[in-house]
């Protein structure tokens, strides 16, 4: 049993605290670089956590040392028992946090309140209306925009997720960076990332270097000032001088923090994932159905966890579309 209480500890030492629960594989949008235009197949309903599952699983994670929770999805506040969820998940000793394209967040603010949630994080690729009804195929820019600012009205921990895409919309970079200067958040550059079915281009990256390098054009290099990154982080921290808010860079293309991730992701048919990029998943959900222990095959899962990636250590493995095929596409992955 002494082993046991190191099975969120994986063969390379990294200690795992944080669990990213996603709640279903559907969304109100379709993000191109989410969801293949055809659609995804969905697992069967009866396939899907209900809210025991997922307290009870959860619930294991905890035990061993996940003291942060991220609920993603799909859309997590499409779920109709998002409030049982949440108020069940509030039980447990962890801090709370979730991802949202924003367009239901105006029905659960007092939610968020009384479960004490407060970090939110938005995906949000573009600031230009027609942009938005183009990436998500849905025109719902004006809704999504305006509960961002509720969001940081109402005094949240606010994030906003862009993923940029060469040719599409690192043209708004400025505009981004421009929301900081009176607003209270956290502006988060994402490199596009290759999922099965998402028609992802070398092409199409934009690069954390190329990111900073336009910064340093627009704002100049005296403004930017460098900010401690956080334990365990997944964005580099800058923000402009005397601007209100910061800005990040998730490099996890062009520069892995692999070496200090903490993450684990339960999709929403109860598998684990031990890397956002890996193929190989187990069952926890099977086995809480058959009354087994999940504590195991967690310990296998974790320790089968490679140093970089999948496995995908060189940018010519990480570019190699084989290598992304077997994988699943993002929706059905969890943010």
């Amino acid at each position: 049993m002494s082993e046991l209480k190191q099975i969120l500890t994986d063969s390379l030492g990294r200690k795992h605290s944080y669990l990213r629960i996603s709640l279903t594989e559907k969304c109100n949008l379709r993000c191109t670089y989410c969801m293949p235009a055809e659609g995804v197949s969905l697992s069967p309903r009866s396939d899907i956590m209900n809210t025991d599952e997922i307290y009870e699983i959860a619930k294991v994670f905890v035990k061993h040392g996940v003291d942060k929770i991220r609920l993603t999805g799909g859309e997590p506040l499409i779920r109709k028992d998002f409030e049982e969820v949440i108020k069940q998940l509030s039980r447990l000793n962890v801090k709370l946090s979730i991802t949202t394209n924003a367009i239901l967040v105006d029905r659960y603010i007092e939610v968020f309140k009384k479960y004490g949630l407060n970090d939110i994080n938005v995906s949000l690729d573009t600031l230009k209306e027609d942009k938005f009804k183009f990436i998500t195929r849905r025109d719902q820019f004006k809704k999504a925009f305006e509960n961002i600012l509720l969001l940081i009205d109402e005094g949240f921990n606010v994030k906003v997720n862009i993923v940029l895409i060469k040719g599409f919309n690192d043209d708004e970079i400025k505009d981004f960076i421009e929301l900081t200067k009176n607003l209270s958040v956290s502006i988060r550059f994402i490199e596009f990332m290759p999922f099965d079915g998402n028609a992802w281009d070398k092409e199409k990256l934009v690069t954390q270097n190329e990111i900073l390098s336009q910064v340093k054009d627009i704002f100049g290099n005296s403004s930017i000032i460098k900010l401690e990154n956080e334990s365990n982080f997944i964005a580099r921290r800058f923000k402009i001088k005397n601007y209100k808010g910061e800005f990040g860079i998730i490099s996890t293309v062009s520069n892995p923090f692999c070496d200090s991730c903490n993450r684990i992701r339960l999709t929403a048919n109860g598998k684990i994932k031990n890397c956002l990029f890996s193929s190989k998943e187990m069952n926890l959900l099977k086995l809480l159905r058959n009354g087994e222990s999940l504590e195991d095959s967690i310990l296998i899962a974790m320790h089968k966890k490679k140093a970089i990636r999948a496995g995908m250590s060189s940018f010519e493995k990480f570019s190699n579309p084989k290598k992304h095929s077997k994988n699943r596409s993002m929706i059905t992955i969890g943010g």
